[in-house]
């Protein structure tokens, strides 16, 4: 799959990227220098519990977190022969606006949150087609429409006139989608958005976004809390804790042989189908460290039950070991990954 991946066309490259933040109390590293690269046509996984720097790392790629961010590194990405760091554009400048919503797009997790309560669901997808497609109102209304009924939108004439409030969640999840792909951008950043949805209707919009992607040819970055998902949607994993990619590779091998003692425990705490009922469900001690004043050592050491003597001894760093794999971890310096 990495053979494949390499290939194809690199969408986004990601180097070194850090975020902190100042804060009264001291310096917050939610992101602490990770690294990975997303192909056209691939969708690339991260999971990770709450805190670990997902989302921080998917709003740095679009410029959309908060200015009181400060983002190091480099965000290359790619825009037909050219090649341009992100980073380097200004907040808010014209020139990224011209990438957000056009060649990068994004999914968010609370669609009613997403829409203005103000305007019609049509007006604010229309949007996006009058900035960056055709200043033809009508044009622009009518390719709104098209991606509003690809997306499964029953009656898209009527829905286009109507307000947020007037959709149930799964619909607006909908709308959503169809805004964020109006204008079939080359790098779609999905986080959760399928959280607030129930199982069935998941389902119908994971599908959605697979047969979207396969016929726009995106490159997908996917964030999410729940392993299944993953399993289902995405090409590759990158497993994030404290701000770093601490494993990373085809998800498939990942799921079969996780190599990480974190992500070992992540797969060991979903509930497998056909064991007993009142099976005790895996649960891995402690909770994600605050990222500010971080010792030098493994961050997952205070939890970790198989730590060894040089993990508190500076931070491992990420290591090939075969088949496309990566782990920071001490149990692989020098040795090869157990089978």
């Amino acid at each position: 799959m990495e053979t494949a991946a390499r290939e194809r066309k690199k969408v986004v490259e990601v180097r070194n990227l850090a975020v902190s933040i100042p804060l009264d109390e001291g310096l917050l590293t939610p992101v602490r220098g990770i690294s990975f690269s997303v192909y056209q046509g691939e969708v690339l996984g991260m999971v990770g519990e709450s805190g670990c720097g997902k989302s921080l790392t998917s709003k740095a790629i679009l410029g959309i977190n908060d200015k009181r961010c400060k983002t190091t590194g480099e965000i290359l990405f790619t825009q037909g022969e050219e090649v341009q760091d992100l980073l380097k554009l200004k907040y808010g400048s014209p020139e990224i606006r011209k990438i957000r919503g056009k060649s990068a797009s994004m999914i968010f997790q609370e669609p009613m949150a997403a829409f203005h309560p103000m305007y019609t669901i049509g007006d604010q997808i229309n949007e996006c087609c009058l900035l960056h497609i055709t200043p033809d109102k009508k044009a622009a209304k009518e390719i709104s429409l098209d991606m509003m009924k690809r997306v499964g939108i029953a009656n898209a004439e009527k829905r286009y006139d109507q307000y947020p409030y007037e959709f149930s969640g799964g619909m607006l999840q909908r709308a959503l989608i169809a805004m964020a792909l109006v204008c079939r951008p080359s790098l779609l950043v999905a986080d959760e958005p399928t959280t607030a949805l129930d199982v069935t209707i998941q389902a119908q919009i994971l599908d959605l976004m697979k047969q979207l992607q396969a016929e726009f040819g995106m490159a997908i970055i996917f964030i999410t809390h729940d392993l299944g998902i993953m399993a289902k949607m995405c090409d590759r994993l990158a497993v994030m804790y404290l701000g770093k990619i601490i494993e990373e590779g085809p998800v498939r091998e990942i799921y079969k042989n996780p190599l990480h003692p974190y992500t070992r425990g992540l797969i060991a705490s979903v509930h497998k189908v056909g064991t007993h009922s009142q099976e005790k469900l895996f649960s891995i001690d402690g909770a994600v460290p605050l990222a500010m004043n971080i010792p030098d050592r493994c961050g997952f050491y205070d939890r970790c039950k198989e730590r060894c003597g040089r993990c508190d001894h500076g931070e491992p760093v990420p290591r090939d070991t075969g088949n496309g794999r990566r782990v920071s971890c001490f149990l692989y310096d020098g040795e090869e990954a157990h089978d």
